[in-house]
């Protein structure tokens, strides 16, 4: 748990990564009804809706140390061992985290069985990201996360359920990978790459040489040559996805 991703790369998360109110307004929805909530793989608190969530778990002191003292109590823990009793939870909301958990199947396993009710999971699918143009300049972060589980191998782990897309629109406050698939020179700035996980776990010199291609491309105008379509788009499929399984009470 010392050891947790967020502990070395999360400082200063809040600063770049928030709720994108397009994307909270979709989660609300699927956690409506839901009372009493579990947030796994918690981070800072973003896209809690207030006063349901009984427990944010969350590995990262880093990440815990940045949460609104107002919001859901927090429990140092790992999804992988969920320190609660069978169906505790009439909901679990688990945000652009199943990735970076060591073994995602036991850890949904976990969601599952401390659930009683729906499990909504923001995740997004590996073969749609690594097809965007972010992934002409850093080809290395395909290697990443190799346990990866597609949304739909995510709602057949927590026992059945639909995956809806979401679009990420051009001026997404969350800073999320894609979310400057419009505004490249955000990719520039060091504050927002710090926040972006597959930007933060790479070697320093494979980021700067995807930053300087970038860059160079950009000041050349051939990012917008080969892009032109893209500036046209208001939201786009990045591969983003929204998991949302009924669970067995439904």
């Amino acid at each position: 748990m010392g050891d947790a991703v967020y502990d070395r790369i999360g400082i200063g998360y809040t600063e770049v990564r928030r709720s994108e109110p397009r994307i909270e307004q979709r989660i609300r929805a699927a956690l409506a009804g839901l009372v009493e909530i579990l947030n796994v793989g918690a981070g800072t608190g973003s896209y809690e809706p207030p006063g349901r969530v009984l427990a944010a778990v969350e590995p990262s002191l880093q990440m815990l140390d940045q949460r609104d003292p107002a919001a859901a109590p927090p429990v140092r823990a790992v999804a992988e061992r969920l320190p609660f009793r069978d169906d505790t939870f009439d909901g679990s909301m688990a945000i652009l985290t199943v990735h970076h958990w060591s073994d995602p199947l036991a850890g949904l396993a976990e969601v599952r069985r401390v659930t009683r009710g729906p499990v909504v999971v923001f995740t997004f699918d590996r073969a749609v990201h690594n097809s965007m143009w972010l992934a002409e300049y850093l080809p290395a972060a395909e290697s990443l996360d190799p346990d990866h589980l597609e949304s739909v191998q995510i709602a057949d782990a927590l026992g059945g359920g639909i995956v809806e897309t979401v679009l990420v629109p051009h001026d997404c406050v969350d800073g999320f990978a894609h979310a400057y698939w419009r505004r490249p020179r955000a990719y520039l700035d060091p504050a927002v790459r710090a926040g972006i996980s597959s930007f933060a776990r790479l070697s320093e010199p494979v980021v700067e040489e995807a930053v300087s291609k970038l860059g160079a491309d950009l000041s050349s105008g051939r990012w917008a040559a080969d892009h032109a379509d893209l500036l046209e788009l208001d939201e786009l499929d990045a591969g983003f996805r929204l998991v949302i399984a009924p669970g067995p009470d439904r």
